[in-house]
This record gives structure tokens, C-alpha cells and sequence, in this order.
């Protein structure tokens, strides 16, 4: 925003954290919210969180190691860099947008924005140091009491380490949700959505195309068995290591998640998946 007037260029990053369009700016028009988008990690983005915002996502993951009592944001011990917290790339500049929209991550749109948080090690006493800062945020998210949720405008779905369920499973009040996989959607006495909204799976553990050539009869009749289970329950689904390279497999992959009514399409690639599902 150089070449803008100090006011101008104010005013304009106020509009664009509000998701308006200001005429004659640098600033984007008003972004439509796609909720099949997920940004999977999102924190290796040029601007974390606020590029996928950019793009309409609605669901974003982030990776999070405990050092030193602190939570930071990396894929790998060896990328930890003490500016990059999960308060200072995510929630918190997740709580000032939902303060300028008025209780929403995008104007006008009610669902919660998913963010996906994957403990790398440590699982119990990392999910023990996020729910103390979780806390802190509560007005924005969505928690579950005693089995019963009430949705707010952000909901944090803790991934990665499996440790941490237990303790998750224990509190009576919690700001934060379990993800699911496959195992738990094939229970016998399955977890209920209020503790696990979401299913999670690697494709290539399921599914053996990769989206050149027909999708074997058998593999769309599983895909499509895992959505309506998960959907009859009240959680949703989402798939990783699927084709993330541009290119007809991965519209092909992307077409059959689509048409199964897979929740959360996952990427790397923001403006690819922003363009397919416009289109």
C-alpha cells in the first residue's frame, strides 16, 4: 500500500480485516467463505492465517510443539522459531478479526472457522498448556459442556499426538474438540459429535486412486459409506495426503470428494482450490 495515503492505507487494512471492498484500494473485494476448504499447513503461507482468510477458507491447520511453556508453531523441531506462537500467528489475530466482524470470522457467516491444531510430541502437557490459553480466548469459540456445544465463531479441533484425548475426555468444560479417524467412526460405542466433530484420514491408507483413470466402483462405494456414516452421526470428514499437484488427477480426486460431500477438501495450494470450487 505504498502508494496510498497514511489515512487511505488505515482505513483500507481496517476494511480488509472486516472483509469489505473499498473502490480505488489495494484492498479485495468482500471474500466469499467456500466451507469446503481446508489450508492444510497453513503456517508454511508467506502470511499464516491471513492468506487462507484471503482466499475464503474456513478451516486452517497449524502444527505446535511445547517448548520452554510456550506454544510454537513449526512442521519440524529444527523450523522453531520463538516469534512463531500459536497466540501470535492464530488466535489472536483470529480474535481481533472476530471483534471487527461482530462476532463472525467473516461478516455474515455463522459457522465456526475451523482451526486444527496438531500436537507434534508431548501430547498431555502441550493440550494442558493450550487449554490454559484457550481460555483466554473462550468468547470466540465454540466449547462443550457436559456433553452439550455451544457454537461460537471459531472452533480449535486438536489433532496429532493421540495422548492428548485423555485428558480432552475428562473435562467437563472444554474449548476445544477431538479429531477423529477411521477406528473411531467403526466403534462399537462411538465417540459422540460433541467430542469429536470430525473424522480424519490419510487417503492413501483408504484408497488406492489417485485420481487418473475411472475411481475403482468399490473405493467410491467406501468413500461414500464413510460420508453418510459420519454425517448420520453429526461429524464431518476430511481426507490428507491427497494430490495436491495442479493438474487433471487432482480435479478428478477433488470431484469425487465433492460429489461424496467430503466436508474439508485439504491443500497447500489456497488459489487452486479457491478456483475449483468457484467454478
Amino acid at each position: 500500500m505504498a502508494h496510498l495515503s497514511r489515512r487511505t492505507a488505515v482505513v483500507a487494512l481496517a476494511a480488509g480485516a472486516a472483509g469489505l471492498a473499498l473502490p480505488g484500494t489495494a484492498v479485495a473485494a468482500r471474500v466469499r467463505p467456500l466451507p469446503q476448504a481446508h489450508a492444510h499447513n497453513d503456517y508454511l503461507h508467506a502470511r499464516p492465517l491471513h492468506d487462507a482468510l484471503a482466499h475464503g477458507f474456513t478451516s486452517v491447520e497449524a502444527d505446535i510443539f511445547l517448548v520452554d511453556g510456550e506454544l510454537l508453531v513449526a512442521h519440524e523441531p529444527a523450523e522453531l522459531d520463538p516469534s512463531r506462537t500459536l497466540r501470535s500467528l492464530y488466535l489472536d489475530p483470529l480474535f481481533a478479526r472476530v471483534r471487527a466482524n461482530h462476532g463472525h470470522v467473516y461478516r455474515g457467516y455463522r459457522r465456526p472457522v475451523q482451526l486444527i491444531i496438531d500436537i507434534k510430541a508431548d501430547g498431555v502437557a502441550a493440550y494442558e498448556e493450550l487449554d490454559r490459553q484457550l481460555r483466554s480466548y473462550r468468547r470466540m469459540l465454540s466449547t462443550a459442556t457436559a456433553g452439550h456445544v455451544h457454537l461460537g465463531a471459531v472452533m480449535p479441533v486438536i489433532s496429532g499426538d493421540r495422548a492428548a484425548r485423555v485428558p480432552m475426555a475428562a473435562q467437563r468444560v472444554r474449548h476445544a474438540f477431538y479429531d477423529g479417524r477411521l477406528d473411531d467412526l467403526a466403534a462399537e460405542t462411538p465417540a459422540p459429535a460433541s467430542f469429536i466433530p470430525l473424522i480424519s484420514s490419510n487417503w492413501t491408507q483408504s484408497f488406492g486412486w489417485r485420481g487418473e483413470g475411472p475411481f475403482p466402483t468399490d473405493e467410491r462405494a467406501r468413500l461414500h459409506t464413510i460420508v453418510r456414516t459420519a454425517h448420520a452421526r453429526g461429524q464431518r470428514v476430511r481426507f490428507w495426503a491427497t494430490p495436491d499437484a495442479p493438474g487433471p488427477a487432482r480435479d478428478a480426486l477433488w470431484s469425487e470428494l465433492r460429489a461424496a460431500r467430503v466436508d474439508h477438501i485439504n491443500t497447500d495450494d489456497l488459489a487452486g482450490l479457491r478456483s475449483f470450487l468457484n467454478r
